[in-house]
């Protein structure tokens, strides 16, 4: 099945940080780790919030600046330190009642490879490692950090008919 179709089932969005919200690279100032986020992603994500859309990060990091940023920006919860993302995505799952078809993941390595088993739809940014690539419905043609999450929140809002709703961009 095409993933476009499956995309007309999704209410979820679940993104890893590092290697898909960011291009990976983690910069050390002093004590404190610092990551760029990009701004197109970052308008999506609130976009997706006000349509309706579920959001979760779940990221083996440990960044509190990027949480707070994210948890700002709409998102419902950021899970950080997470050493068995799919344990984390099934409970998920009971507390926010979806369906694994209703779920869309991005992730970019080894980690998220149980997780993107599961989903609907799992979708991965150009740069994502092999054996990601190997199970995605989708590869973005965009790296990661660099609009790759906003590239899945616009494909399947464009699928659903709820993409660039005039009432949406009333901020």
């Amino acid at each position: 099945m095409s993933y476009k179709i499956s995309l007309s089932n999704i209410t979820t969005f679940i993104f890893d940080i590092d290697g898909v919200l960011t291009d990976g690279n983690v910069n050390i100032f002093t004590n404190e780790a610092v990551r760029a986020l990009n701004s197109r992603d970052g308008y999506a994500l609130q976009y997706a919030v006000k349509m309706g859309y579920k959001i979760f990060i779940i990221s083996g990091g440990n960044s509190q600046a990027t949480k707070e940023r994210l948890l700002s920006a709409g998102v419902n919860e950021v899970i950080l330190k997470a050493s068995n993302k799919i344990e984390i995505y099934e409970d998920l799952k009971v507390k926010y009642k979806f369906k694994d078809k209703e779920a869309l993941y991005m992730g970019d390595d080894i980690p998220d490879y149980n997780v993107m088993q599961k989903v609907g739809v799992a979708a991965c940014p150009q740069d994502a490692a092999i054996e990601i690539k190997n199970i995605a419905h989708y590869q973005s043609p965009y790296n990661g950090g660099k609009h790759c999450v906003r590239d899945v929140i616009e494909q399947t809002l464009r699928v659903q008919d709820k993409w660039f709703k005039a009432e949406a961009h009333e901020w």
